[in-house]
């Protein structure tokens, strides 16, 4: 037996407890829909967050008998998911699901997304979006979402020396110790959270790793539009660019600093 295999069987894990946090804001119409797509059985408990929504998401999530923790003031994307990920961990779970809850992303892969990390292959998954550009465009993705997301994918894959498929997906798993060890309480409120993430992950040399998801774009499913867009990938390019000057030395960042140093 070489040593590569004697390395991956010890990485060979059995979740016995799996958490999926939503981050909810206004997702009323979908929030549902999204549950009823998770498999029975493979995550013990759904935590919604409702970063003040206007209209009836909590009550919703209340009475399909998910736990449900409402925000006084809107914090945030970023803002939400923190809240989620501290709830998350004081659960003690071993794996940890984020899913948006607004019916883009197909709950029912999550059982073999988690056994990609149970067979000691990845920390992190991803879904990716874009197997391929026909499939993408026709799951209606705005054209300009889908040319700025090849754009950033490729100049991320080449920054951080990763090769995935889609870095800007609403649909991930981490195990345990990658909430435990990464500061994501440094990061931003807004979106660029999402890309911070991934960065301090790759640093800090977890792997992480994607596999094909269905997605669908319509009406009653959150997206935020073009200016918006185009902040957020302004605020991507800042984080690579600081991951490259961190990795070649030139300045050290906090948010590439494991939690409690």
């Amino acid at each position: 037996m070489n040593v590569e295999k004697i390395q991956t069987e010890k990485r060979v894990r059995k979740f016995s407890k799996v958490i999926a946090v939503m981050p909810a804001y206004n997702a009323a119409a979908t929030i549902e829909k999204t549950y009823r797509d998770i498999p029975p059985g493979c995550v013990d408990e759904v935590i919604v967050v409702d970063d003040c929504s206007s209209d009836n998401t909590a009550e919703i999530a209340r009475k399909l008998g998910l736990t449900v923790i409402v925000h006084e003031k809107n914090t945030g994307y970023g803002g939400n998911q923190k809240t989620c990920y501290d709830e998350a961990l004081k659960r003690n779970p071993d794996a940890i699901i984020m899913i948006h809850p607004d019916y883009q992303y197909d709950g029912r892969l999550i059982p073999h997304f988690l056994g990609f990390m149970e067979k000691g292959i990845c920390d992190v998954m991803l879904g990716n979006r874009i197997r391929t550009r026909r499939e993408a465009l026709e799951g209606r993705m705005p054209l300009y979402k889908y040319i700025s997301n090849r754009i950033l994918t490729i100049i991320e894959n080449i920054v951080m020396g990763q090769n995935l498929g889609d870095f800007h997906s609403g649909f991930r798993i981490y195990t345990r110790e990658v909430l435990e060890t990464i500061d994501y309480r440094r990061n931003s409120d807004d979106f660029v959270f999402d890309t911070q993430f991934l960065a301090q992950a790759a640093h800090l040399g977890f792997r992480l790793g994607d596999a094909p998801i269905p997605v669908r774009y319509f009406p009653e499913a959150s997206s935020i539009k073009f200016r918006r867009s185009v902040r957020y990938g302004l605020g991507t390019l800042g984080v690579l660019l600081k991951y490259l000057v961190q990795k070649i030395g030139l300045a050290r960042f906090s948010i590439f600093k494991p939690k409690n140093r």
